[in-house]
């Protein structure tokens, strides 16, 4: 089917209370599970390629934006394609030639009068050329010397009116929070500050989402869509799993040279790591695809 437009997955799911899935792909192996594991778990879903999965690339997005794009128009769930956590003004602007309809650019880390102003301009190149624009805001830092704290720093934390009046001021489409989550996690246990995101619910008008997720728990994951979490970005998970995969193959077969067999582990490792996350979200209904058998 044609590739989906990342604005249009996530207009329906907030339309109906849910969340769309977004997993970080680096390489094509991952691009191919995730689209497999959301044809089993019968849903829609995102694939995003991160800045710093550009640079893994040589600096180069389109070999890997337009592999990812082709599964997605090979899928049998809709698919779109997302430029994750972009700092880079010249890389944002690369998105459209390379098959993005939407991007986050991240410039969370500057103090709040030039983040505002940076996601402004994004907003505004973006939507002039159709595209949709994510954008982070967490504490903001700099005060009596201070550098500013990161969005996902221990301890950092999305302020409502400020977010209120961040998405005013930018335009922005939808707005990552700041709720307790931090990206890289091997554990899953961060606690996420619910009391705090039905008040980020309340005041921002646009969609939110949650960085960081491999971190939060099947439970923890459940009830921030339920308040009000309409994308859901996974990365770290899909590595465990794909590491984890080819460790054991290896570790079984130590003579083997073949990269086929072992990323094939992989990325059935993957597979079903997607469509079991996919499962505990309240997603689009999720109808399995006859045959398929999850591995994990």
């Amino acid at each position: 089917m044609p590739i989906a437009a990342t604005g249009d997955l996530i207009a329906e799911a907030d339309a109906r209370q849910r969340a769309v899935a977004a997993f970080n792909v680096i390489t094509l192996e991952h691009a191919e599970a995730v689209a497999e594991g959301a044809e089993a778990a019968g849903s829609p879903v995102i694939l995003q390629i991160s800045e710093n999965a550009v640079a893994y690339h040589r600096g180069r997005p389109a070999p890997l934006a337009r592999a990812a794009a082709e599964v997605a128009a090979q899928a049998a769930v809709p698919v779109s394609l997302h430029l994750d956590h972009v700092q880079s003004t010249e890389l944002l602007h690369r998105a459209a030639d390379c098959g993005f309809s939407s991007a986050m650019f991240d410039a969370a880390r500057l103090p709040y009068a030039e983040n505002l102003a940076a996601t402004r301009a994004a907003v505004v190149w973006a939507h002039e050329r159709g595209l949709w624009l994510e954008a982070e805001l967490g504490q903001v830092g700099g005060k009596n010397g201070e550098p500013p704290l990161d969005a996902h720093a221990p301890g950092a934390r999305t302020d409502p009116e400020e977010a209120r009046s961040f998405v005013a001021a930018t335009g922005v489409d939808a707005l990552a929070v700041a709720v307790g989550t931090s990206h890289a996690m091997t554990s899953r246990d961060a606690v996420i500050d619910h009391a705090l995101l039905s008040g980020l619910r309340e005041a921002v008008p646009v969609p939110l989402v949650l960085h960081g997720s491999s971190g939060a728990s099947d439970e923890e994951l459940s009830r921030a869509v339920a308040g009000g979490i309409r994308k859901v970005n996974i990365g770290t998970a899909l590595n465990i799993a794909m590491t984890g995969a080819i460790r054991e193959r290896l570790a079984r077969d130590e003579r083997s040279v073949d990269p086929r067999r072992y990323l094939a582990d992989g990325r059935d490792a993957m597979a079903a790591t997607v469509a079991r996350m996919i499962s505990l979200l309240p997603c689009a209904s999720a109808v399995p695809r006859p045959g398929w058998t999850s591995s994990e």
